[in-house]
């Protein structure tokens, strides 16, 4: 690297002399200057062209000739880093005189050739440099072409590496090629890492924020990644910032091995000083009570100091403002640390200046999605105040139709102070699958499947059919134990009416398995026509007509005569009325909120069919998270089923069933509850009560996490049965796994309470979703 730089310096010393020399050429011949020029002429240039050249030069043909307009003519051409050496050669003629400018061009790079590199593609490695074929070869660029090239390295855990470059010159045809030697050495594995001076901050806590972590078998391979680690660092500062330690120093020791494969490290805390909060103070146009202002910091009196902390009571006092329209608020806050006391005093200075009235809304970024799709779902209209909830709700609001990887909400200035237009700005993600594949799980076996959807379907958009918002899904699964063929669309917005209208026809089957719980072959066929309602913000409701044919038969041999009764075929008519709050975050990875369901089928009676019975259902989800890792997530279902009229009994295909890996884990599939006294094969009930309590936790960021959960509940013959007692319950471990195919889901639960005759031990769960 340092002769890089000597040749660099070297060149354009040379450009400075050529420069003054020519200037003192000129000035021997002071009666040149009242010549005219009559030609201008260029030589030796090949890859570069001539008009090229003269567009560069300020001297043109019929002015006089002038040594200050040559030299600057000179610097100019050397500018181009075009070319080595440029000379001028001034020939007398009649009237005048030839300037011609004498060029000697850098080389034009032919190939650029790289050897040992197997960490990086030559392809990869020739994208991060400025240096390219059938370009000027500039020495200065190659070499900053070469550090990008050992950063990157050094990126990806290769500190030791060594790159140089070689030119290869073909004089005759003025090319080179760059011949770049890569010794990548080796990886450096982190073999320890100790910490020392901390006091205040427990070793294993320091531990957990680092990236940065020693080789472990195959689960971590240690490798030492410079950036990572001086991030590592950063977040241990923070760490003691967090805890009122503004000084705090983190100095690490590096200390490799001989071979220079192999790094311990040691990380020297100098803890410093802890600041603690002293008064806390609001002061300014507050505009709104100061009471609530107050209650909106959270670093309070005798509390430690963070500047993270302070950031995040700036924000928070933004925000409650936001609430109530004042966008021009500003905030400046003062800290001072007080002699006597040794606390920091704080002083938030608030101008909460005018409310501000939402514009015109504008949606920028959506190609292909209709904007009424996107302002149906915005809860802040032109007009109103502005309010940060709203906003807030709106954003994820938008976020949950699935249309878009981002949505961002701006406020822009209008020419009267207290307006301000809101844009919407959104990136579109794919809403088009075309997938194929297969998994596996121990519900279902092994299942293949193929399937067509488009989320943001336009049955009125021809040719491409996108941008309406509906749903359209085509379905098929063929598996081991079951095969579902399906088609599905839906309209949140029929005609423009707020209502969502949608139908589905299917065929299932689900073939006799007696370890999974099924006793007979079952056929279904049929469709169902919905129509929903979004009542308020959180609240809304769905009308289903199902009509369904469904087959009972290959009853296993030993079964019960009542059981044997429910083979045939027998239609199902039911009309359902369910009600759904649901006050998620996300619906897609939830953090917080409360999902309520409730519903009420009749089946049979005024709506026809073979079976007459009614059921209701109700489900709660409750979701949390704790020190913004942990999610605990709480579910309760319940349900009671009855036949009247002339059905009998309920039908053995439409009871409950529980145990397995969706609602009582520890126990084999459908097998808590009711048997047959014949066989001995689950036969559902009428009633069912079900609870799950589930924390998961992050192991590695977005990859791997880590699961415990409790569940409890039981299935009961009759509906007068309901809560009588019987629980089963079991609780175990799982983890969830991101992968390229798709998430991955393994539990393992052991029963707490015994079942009927079945072996008391533990069950494994294991599926895999499909990924496309």
């Amino acid at each position: 690297m340092k002769i890089n730089r000597i040749l660099v310096t070297l060149s354009a010393a040379a450009v400075f002399l050529s420069a003054v020399l020519t200037g003192i050429a000129y000035s021997q011949a002071p009666s040149d200057e009242n010549k005219t020029v009559i030609e201008i002429a260029v030589k030796n240039n090949r890859a570069i062209s001539t008009e090229t050249i003269l567009s560069k030069i300020k001297t043109k043909v019929g002015d006089k000739l002038s040594q200050e307009t040559l030299n600057d003519d000179l610097k100019r051409l050397y500018a181009t880093q075009y070319f080595t050496d440029v000379s001028i050669d001034v020939e007398d003629k009649t009237g005048g005189v030839l300037i011609t400018f004498v060029v000697e061009e850098k080389s034009v790079v032919d190939d650029i050739i790289f050897t040992g590199n197997t960490a990086f593609r030559a392809q990869k490695l020739k994208s991060m440099m400025k240096t390219k074929p059938n370009e000027m070869l500039n020495l200065s660029v190659l070499a900053q072409d070469i550090a990008e090239i050992k950063a990157a390295y050094v990126k990806k855990g290769y500190p030791l590496v060594d790159v140089k470059y070689g030119v290869d010159l073909d004089k005759e045809n003025n090319k080179s090629k760059i011949m770049i030697t890569v010794d990548e050495k080796t990886r450096v594995k982190v073999k320890s890492i100790a910490i020392s001076g901390n006091k205040a901050i427990k070793t294993n806590d320091i531990r957990k924020v680092l990236a940065t972590k020693p080789a472990w078998w195959f689960i971590n391979p240690g490798v030492f990644k410079e950036d990572v680690f001086e991030e590592d660092l950063e977040k241990v500062k923070a760490l003691y910032d967090d805890i009122g330690y503004l000084d705090t120093e983190v100095t690490p020791d590096l200390k490799y091995s001989e071979g220079g494969q192999v790094l311990d490290i040691v990380l020297q805390i100098n803890e410093g000083k802890q600041y603690l909060v002293g008064n806390v103070a609001v002061n300014g146009n507050l505009v709104l009570p100061e009471k609530d202002v107050l209650s909106k910091i959270k670093m309070k009196s005798k509390k430690p100091f963070s500047t993270r902390g302070l950031r995040d009571d700036v924000v928070a006092l933004k925000q409650y403002y936001y609430t109530y329209g004042y966008m021009n608020v500003t905030i400046e806050v003062e800290r001072n640390l007080n002699p006597a006391t040794g606390y920091i005093d704080v002083s938030y200075n608030i101008d909460g200046k005018e409310i501000v009235y939402i514009g015109k809304i504008e949606i920028k970024g959506n190609t292909k999605t209709r904007d009424i799709v996107i302002r149906r779902e915005l809860r802040v209209y032109p007009g109103e105040r502005f309010n940060g909830e709203k906003i807030k709700r709106s954003k994820e609001r938008i976020y949950n139709l699935g249309f878009f990887e981002n949505v961002s909400f701006d406020a822009e200035p209008t020419d009267t102070p207290n307006v301000q237009n809101v844009i919407v700005s959104v990136k579109e993600t794919k809403t088009g699958e075309f997938s194929f594949g297969g998994g596996y799980s121990s519900i279902d076996m092994l299942v293949g499947f193929v399937e067509i959807s488009q989320r943001n379907f336009d049955i009125m958009n021809f040719p491409t059919f996108t941008g309406g918002g509906q749903n359209l899904t085509i379905k098929a699964e063929i598996g081991m134990v079951r095969n579902n063929f399906n088609v599905g669309w839906t309209d949140p917005w029929i005609f423009g009416y707020p209502y969502a209208f949608g139908f589905d026809v299917y065929r299932a089957s689900h073939n006799r398995t007696g370890d999974l719980g099924w006793a007979y072959d079952e056929v279904r066929t049929g469709g169902d026509v919905r129509l929903g309602k979004e009542f308020n913000e959180y609240l809304r409701g769905n009308l289903i007509y199902r009509l369904e044919e469904v087959k009972i038969d290959n009853i296993i041999e030993n079964a019960s005569q009542d059981f044997k009764n429910e083979q045939g075929t027998n239609w199902i008519s039911s009309l359902l009325l369910d009600l759904t709050m649901d006050t998620r975050d996300n619906v897609f990875t939830p953090s917080k909120g409360v999902v309520l369901n409730g519903s009420i089928e009749d089946a049979g009676g005024v709506f026809g069919g073979d079976k007459d019975f009614v059921r209701g259902t109700f489900s709660a989800s409750y979701y949390h998270t704790f020190f913004e890792k942990l999610l605990l997530e709480v579910k309760g279902r319940a349900g009671i089923a009855d036949p009247y009229g002339d059905s009998k009994e309920l039908p053995i295909y439409e009871r409950f069933y529980a145990g397995g890996a969706n609602t009582i884990r520890g126990y084999k599939e459908r097998r808590v509850g009711p048997r047959d006294s014949g066989s001995g094969d689950p036969i559902g009930g009428e009633a069912i009560l079900v609870g799950n309590v589930e924390l998961t936790f992050p192991v590695y960021e977005k990859i791997l996490k880590g699961a415990v959960f409790y569940d409890v509940g039981n299935v009961w013959r009759r509906s007068e049965q309901f809560m009588a007692g019987g629980y089963k319950s079991g609780a175990g471990v799982g983890v969830r796994v991101n992968t390229p195919l798709g998430p991955v889901r393994v539990d393992y639960g052991y029963p707490l309470v015994k079942n009927h005759d079945d072996d008391r031990t533990g069950e494994f769960y294991f599926s895999m979703s499909r990924g496309f």
